[in-house]
């Protein structure tokens, strides 16, 4: 984990470490022995992480940015309750020490848990640093992680009433679709025409599991002698729906953009990356999944991400984005629309590992 702000007793923006302590004080007594110090990690998409420590044990506090108004959107105790439930299972995840809802202690409701040493690896470039062998062993356990996590019981853990599988696709592109007429403010080449074809071509869903929702390759901690996945963060999109959604966003971060300097990148430039077509073959031989409509649900995650890079490159014409890369955002775009009906009108081809 790296830092992008550090600070003795006053902490970073959002983190009261006085307040913090007292409350820990007062819930979790004996937890804390001395004075807390405390940085905001990077990496974080929406809801802000940070370390704390008070020089013996360390921890991870999680809340939501500061300013925020829809609670629904940045819900800790849904958060923490994913990985309370998760915590005991075989999938990887930080033990929870406590939820508070008290907007008191921090201004906003947070969780805390347990750190873990590991590294998200975001590029290809910090991949690369591994070795093939080492690379292939860490992508293949993520598959290994989100087959463990799709074979998990949710009544079994107390997440039975998680979500509504039932018409989760459906919800699911009719909500990006909502997404991108709300971030319409240029023509873009066959956006709509992916979207309706998605739409035609709903695949019939596998019994549902939990979703993590954004599973990809910066989103888990990897440490250890063999590389293994130490755990899985981020679960703000978790819910209730179709396994195959994970898989196909996963296949999409793991496919070539073809673009020499991208603001976003995927890991299948680092030597050693498996390919696609072996991700999905790994998923299908362990889980006991059809993967057979794959292709869709690739083509979805092509979909979703253009729709979400359309919202920068808007916000960023409306002088609302702040920092370096996001003029080049908007060039993406039709990209990842290429992408994604390519992979959508040739099925056959990209399950041979052609597209991507």
């Amino acid at each position: 984990m790296t830092s992008a702000s550090e600070s003795a007793s006053a902490g970073p923006r959002g983190l009261d470490l006085e307040r913090l302590r007292g409350h820990l004080a007062r819930a979790r007594p004996g937890l804390v022995a001395g004075a807390l110090r405390g940085r905001l990690i990077e990496g974080g998409r929406s809801n802000l992480t940070y370390e704390i420590t008070d020089g013996t044990g360390r921890w991870v506090v999680r809340r939501p940015p500061l300013g925020h108004v829809l609670a629904t959107a940045h819900d800790m105790k849904r958060e923490h309750r994913v990985i309370r439930a998760l915590h005991g299972t075989a999938v990887p995840v930080p033990e929870p020490v406590l939820l508070c809802e008290d907007e008191s202690v921090l201004g906003a409701p947070f969780y805390v848990m347990e750190y873990v040493d590991g590294v998200p690896y975001r590029t290809a470039d910090q991949l690369a640093e591994l070795g093939p062998e080492r690379t292939r062993r860490a992508v293949l356990g993520l598959v290994d992680t989100l087959v463990e996590l799709h074979a998990v019981d949710p009544e079994a853990v107390g997440l039975g009433d998680f979500g509504r599988p039932e018409g989760f696709l459906d919800r699911q592109l009719r909500r990006w679709g909502k997404q991108l007429d709300a971030s319409r403010g240029r023509e873009l080449a066959g956006i709509d025409e992916l979207h309706a074809a998605l739409g035609r071509s709903l695949p019939d869903s596998p019994a549902p599991t939990v979703v993590h929702g954004d599973f990809r390759l910066d989103n888990v901690l990897i440490g250890g002698p063999d590389d293994t996945i130490r755990a899985v963060l981020d679960w703000e999109m978790s819910t209730l729906g179709d396994p195959l959604t994970d898989l196909g966003l996963l296949v999409m971060y793991s496919s070539d953009l073809g673009l020499a300097d991208s603001p976003v990148s995927t890991t299948s430039g680092a030597p050693g990356h498996p390919a696609p077509a072996e991700l999905i073959e790994r998923y299908a031989a362990r889980s006991g999944r059809d993967t057979g409509a794959i292709a869709w649900y690739t083509a979805f995650a092509w979909f979703k991400l253009a729709v979400i890079l359309e919202g920068i490159h808007y916000r960023y014409t409306l002088g609302q984005t702040v920092g370096a890369g996001f003029d080049r955002i908007g060039d993406l775009v039709p990209v990842f629309i290429e992408h994604g009906l390519t992979t959508l009108q040739a099925p056959r081809t990209f399950r041979n590992g052609q597209e991507g």
